[in-house]
Protein backbone atom coordinates (compact mmCIF):
# COMPACT_ATOMS: atom_id res chain seq x y z
CA UNK A 1 0.00 0.00 0.00
CA UNK A 2 1.25 3.48 -0.83
CA UNK A 3 1.99 5.76 2.14
CA UNK A 4 -0.91 8.03 3.01
CA UNK A 5 -1.89 11.19 4.89
CA UNK A 6 -5.38 11.39 6.42
CA UNK A 7 -7.08 14.39 8.03
CA UNK A 8 -10.28 14.00 10.00
CA UNK A 9 -12.95 16.53 9.03
CA UNK A 10 -15.51 15.62 11.67
CA UNK A 11 -16.63 13.07 14.22
CA UNK A 12 -20.23 12.26 15.08
CA UNK A 13 -21.45 10.33 18.11
CA UNK A 14 -24.87 9.17 17.02
CA UNK A 15 -27.47 10.62 17.25
CA UNK A 16 -25.65 13.90 18.08
CA UNK A 17 -24.62 16.31 15.28
CA UNK A 18 -21.15 16.19 13.73
CA UNK A 19 -18.33 18.40 15.04
CA UNK A 20 -14.56 18.58 14.98
CA UNK A 21 -13.03 19.47 18.36
CA UNK A 22 -9.53 18.37 17.34
CA UNK A 23 -6.79 18.68 14.78
CA UNK A 24 -6.42 15.02 13.82
CA UNK A 25 -3.72 13.78 11.45
CA UNK A 26 -2.87 10.17 10.63
CA UNK A 27 0.30 9.13 8.78
CA UNK A 28 0.53 5.58 7.43
CA UNK A 29 3.65 4.06 5.88
CA UNK A 30 3.76 1.60 2.99
CA UNK A 31 4.24 -1.23 5.52
CA UNK A 32 1.11 -0.07 7.37
CA UNK A 33 2.81 1.46 10.39
CA UNK A 34 0.75 4.45 11.50
CA UNK A 35 0.69 7.38 13.92
CA UNK A 36 -2.64 9.01 14.83
CA UNK A 37 -2.42 12.29 16.80
CA UNK A 38 -5.53 14.20 17.90
CA UNK A 39 -4.88 17.62 19.46
CA UNK A 40 -7.77 19.50 21.07
CA UNK A 41 -8.37 22.85 19.46
CA UNK A 42 -8.22 26.03 21.51
CA UNK A 43 -10.29 29.19 21.30
CA UNK A 44 -7.37 31.39 20.28
CA UNK A 45 -6.75 32.72 16.79
CA UNK A 46 -3.61 30.60 16.50
CA UNK A 47 -5.77 27.57 17.25
CA UNK A 48 -3.62 24.64 18.44
CA UNK A 49 -0.35 25.55 16.75
CA UNK A 50 2.65 26.02 19.01
CA UNK A 51 5.22 28.70 18.33
CA UNK A 52 8.66 27.38 17.50
CA UNK A 53 10.14 25.79 20.61
CA UNK A 54 6.91 25.99 22.62
CA UNK A 55 5.43 22.98 24.38
CA UNK A 56 1.69 22.51 24.76
CA UNK A 57 0.33 20.97 27.97
CA UNK A 58 -0.82 17.37 27.77
CA UNK A 59 -4.36 18.37 28.72
CA UNK A 60 -4.60 19.70 25.16
CA UNK A 61 -4.25 16.12 23.89
CA UNK A 62 -7.35 14.13 23.04
CA UNK A 63 -5.50 10.97 22.01
CA UNK A 64 -2.29 9.84 20.34
CA UNK A 65 -1.47 6.27 19.41
CA UNK A 66 0.62 4.28 16.96
CA UNK A 67 0.98 0.75 15.71
CA UNK A 68 0.11 -1.23 12.60
CA UNK A 69 -3.06 -1.44 10.55
CA UNK A 70 -4.70 -3.83 8.12
CA UNK A 71 -7.72 -3.69 5.83
CA UNK A 72 -9.84 -6.17 3.91
CA UNK A 73 -12.40 -5.45 1.21
CA UNK A 74 -15.97 -6.45 1.99
CA UNK A 75 -19.36 -5.92 0.38
CA UNK A 76 -22.62 -4.80 1.92
CA UNK A 77 -25.90 -6.63 1.37
CA UNK A 78 -26.68 -4.28 -1.52
CA UNK A 79 -23.29 -4.92 -3.17
CA UNK A 80 -21.42 -1.78 -2.13
CA UNK A 81 -17.70 -2.26 -1.52
CA UNK A 82 -16.10 -1.03 1.68
CA UNK A 83 -13.00 -1.79 3.74
CA UNK A 84 -13.00 -3.28 7.22
CA UNK A 85 -9.94 -1.66 8.82
CA UNK A 86 -8.23 -2.62 12.06
CA UNK A 87 -5.63 -0.57 13.93
CA UNK A 88 -3.49 -2.57 16.37
CA UNK A 89 -2.04 -0.34 19.09
CA UNK A 90 1.66 -0.56 19.98
CA UNK A 91 2.01 2.66 22.00
CA UNK A 92 -0.74 4.94 23.30
CA UNK A 93 -1.15 8.14 25.29
CA UNK A 94 -4.05 6.62 27.24
CA UNK A 95 -2.48 3.48 28.67
CA UNK A 96 0.80 1.68 29.18
CA UNK A 97 -0.77 -1.71 28.62
CA UNK A 98 -1.62 -1.85 24.92
CA UNK A 99 -1.34 -5.59 24.45
CA UNK A 100 -4.38 -6.82 22.57
CA UNK A 101 -5.87 -3.34 22.12
CA UNK A 102 -7.18 -2.49 18.67
CA UNK A 103 -9.81 -0.36 16.95
CA UNK A 104 -11.99 -1.45 14.07
CA UNK A 105 -14.07 0.56 11.61
CA UNK A 106 -15.76 0.26 8.23
CA UNK A 107 -14.46 2.66 5.58
CA UNK A 108 -17.06 3.76 3.01
CA UNK A 109 -15.86 5.73 -0.08
CA UNK A 110 -17.89 8.88 -0.71
CA UNK A 111 -18.67 10.57 -4.05
CA UNK A 112 -16.65 13.67 -3.07
CA UNK A 113 -13.46 11.68 -2.53
CA UNK A 114 -13.84 11.56 1.24
CA UNK A 115 -14.13 8.35 3.24
CA UNK A 116 -16.79 7.84 5.92
CA UNK A 117 -15.70 5.61 8.78
CA UNK A 118 -18.45 3.94 10.83
CA UNK A 119 -18.24 1.78 13.92
CA UNK A 120 -18.76 1.58 17.66
CA UNK A 121 -16.34 2.63 20.40
CA UNK A 122 -16.21 4.31 23.79
CA UNK A 123 -17.28 7.94 23.72
CA UNK A 124 -14.78 9.67 26.05
CA UNK A 125 -17.41 12.24 27.03
CA UNK A 126 -19.80 9.60 28.36
CA UNK A 127 -17.67 6.52 28.93
CA UNK A 128 -20.23 4.45 27.02
CA UNK A 129 -19.87 2.42 23.83
CA UNK A 130 -21.53 4.47 21.10
CA UNK A 131 -22.04 4.24 17.34
CA UNK A 132 -19.91 6.85 15.59
CA UNK A 133 -19.05 8.34 12.20
CA UNK A 134 -15.79 9.98 11.19
CA UNK A 135 -15.26 11.76 7.88
CA UNK A 136 -11.73 11.56 6.48
CA UNK A 137 -9.92 13.45 3.72
CA UNK A 138 -6.58 12.38 2.22
CA UNK A 139 -4.66 15.46 1.07
CA UNK A 140 -2.04 14.90 -1.64
CA UNK A 141 1.43 13.96 -0.49
CA UNK A 142 4.17 16.37 -1.52
CA UNK A 143 7.86 16.14 -2.27
CA UNK A 144 10.00 18.63 -0.39
CA UNK A 145 12.62 18.76 -3.18
CA UNK A 146 12.50 20.87 -6.31
CA UNK A 147 12.58 19.60 -9.87
CA UNK A 148 10.47 17.47 -12.13
CA UNK A 149 11.98 14.24 -10.81
CA UNK A 150 11.44 15.07 -7.11
CA UNK A 151 10.20 12.09 -5.14
CA UNK A 152 8.10 11.89 -2.00
CA UNK A 153 9.72 10.25 1.00
CA UNK A 154 8.50 7.77 3.61
CA UNK A 155 10.59 7.22 6.74
CA UNK A 156 9.87 5.18 9.87
CA UNK A 157 12.07 5.09 12.98
CA UNK A 158 11.25 2.77 15.88
CA UNK A 159 12.40 2.58 19.50
CA UNK A 160 11.72 -0.56 21.56
CA UNK A 161 13.52 -0.75 24.89
CA UNK A 162 11.80 -2.99 27.43
CA UNK A 163 14.52 -2.40 30.06
CA UNK A 164 13.50 1.27 30.26
CA UNK A 165 9.83 0.63 29.44
CA UNK A 166 10.26 2.75 26.32
CA UNK A 167 8.37 2.52 23.04
CA UNK A 168 8.44 5.13 20.32
CA UNK A 169 7.59 5.57 16.66
CA UNK A 170 8.36 8.36 14.19
CA UNK A 171 6.68 8.35 10.77
CA UNK A 172 7.29 10.72 7.88
CA UNK A 173 5.06 10.75 4.82
CA UNK A 174 5.86 13.46 2.29
CA UNK A 175 5.43 16.86 3.92
CA UNK A 176 4.51 15.66 7.43
CA UNK A 177 6.36 14.00 10.31
CA UNK A 178 4.79 12.76 13.53
CA UNK A 179 6.33 11.06 16.54
CA UNK A 180 5.12 9.49 19.77
CA UNK A 181 7.15 8.17 22.70
CA UNK A 182 6.15 6.55 25.99
CA UNK A 183 8.69 5.91 28.76
CA UNK A 184 6.98 4.36 31.75
CA UNK A 185 4.14 6.65 32.79
CA UNK A 186 5.38 9.64 30.77
CA UNK A 187 4.39 10.43 27.18
CA UNK A 188 5.58 12.86 24.49
CA UNK A 189 4.59 13.68 20.92
CA UNK A 190 5.54 15.97 18.04
CA UNK A 191 4.13 17.00 14.67
CA UNK A 192 6.17 18.71 11.95
CA UNK A 193 5.18 20.12 8.55
CA UNK A 194 7.12 21.26 5.48
CA UNK A 195 6.16 24.90 4.84
CA UNK A 196 7.91 25.36 1.51
CA UNK A 197 11.40 26.13 0.31
CA UNK A 198 11.49 29.53 2.01
CA UNK A 199 10.34 28.42 5.45
CA UNK A 200 11.46 24.79 5.49
CA UNK A 201 10.29 22.41 8.20
CA UNK A 202 8.38 23.76 11.18
CA UNK A 203 7.43 21.94 14.34
CA UNK A 204 3.69 22.53 14.70
CA UNK A 205 2.95 20.65 17.92
CA UNK A 206 4.98 19.34 20.81
CA UNK A 207 3.84 17.85 24.12
CA UNK A 208 6.00 16.28 26.79
CA UNK A 209 9.72 16.54 27.49
CA UNK A 210 11.30 13.65 25.60
CA UNK A 211 13.51 13.99 22.53
CA UNK A 212 12.53 12.00 19.48
CA UNK A 213 14.09 11.89 15.98
CA UNK A 214 11.50 13.92 14.07
CA UNK A 215 14.24 16.31 12.96
CA UNK A 216 16.45 13.51 11.59
CA UNK A 217 13.41 12.09 9.77
CA UNK A 218 13.24 15.31 7.72
CA UNK A 219 16.83 14.69 6.52
CA UNK A 220 16.28 11.41 4.72
CA UNK A 221 19.53 11.75 2.77
CA UNK A 222 21.42 11.27 6.06
CA UNK A 223 19.57 8.07 6.95
CA UNK A 224 19.96 4.53 5.68
CA UNK A 225 17.73 1.49 5.91
CA UNK A 226 18.69 -0.52 8.99
CA UNK A 227 20.64 2.42 10.39
CA UNK A 228 20.31 3.94 13.85
CA UNK A 229 19.76 7.32 15.46
CA UNK A 230 21.09 7.46 19.02
CA UNK A 231 20.20 9.93 21.76
CA UNK A 232 21.34 9.33 25.30
CA UNK A 233 20.67 5.71 26.23
CA UNK A 234 18.07 5.18 23.52
CA UNK A 235 18.55 3.78 20.01
CA UNK A 236 16.02 4.44 17.26
CA UNK A 237 16.21 2.07 14.29
CA UNK A 238 15.36 3.00 10.71
CA UNK A 239 12.83 0.30 9.82
CA UNK A 240 11.47 1.93 6.65
CA UNK A 241 13.06 4.30 4.16
CA UNK A 242 11.77 4.71 0.64
CA UNK A 243 10.46 6.99 -2.07
CA UNK A 244 7.26 7.02 -4.06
Amino acid sequence: MAPSISVREHVRWLPEPASEPTSTLVLTSNENRFIDIRVLKSNTKSDFVASEGAVLPLHRLDWAFAGTSKSEVRHSDDGKAYARSTWMHWVSSRTRNVEGISDEGDMWPQPNGRVLETGNMINPATGKATDYEELWYDPPTKAVDDGDDAKKCCVVLRLHDDEHEARGLVVRVGQYVQGVLRIGEAFSLERWEWKGKGDGWKREVRMGDFWMPCGPATSDERLKMGGEVKFGEFVWKVVELGYF
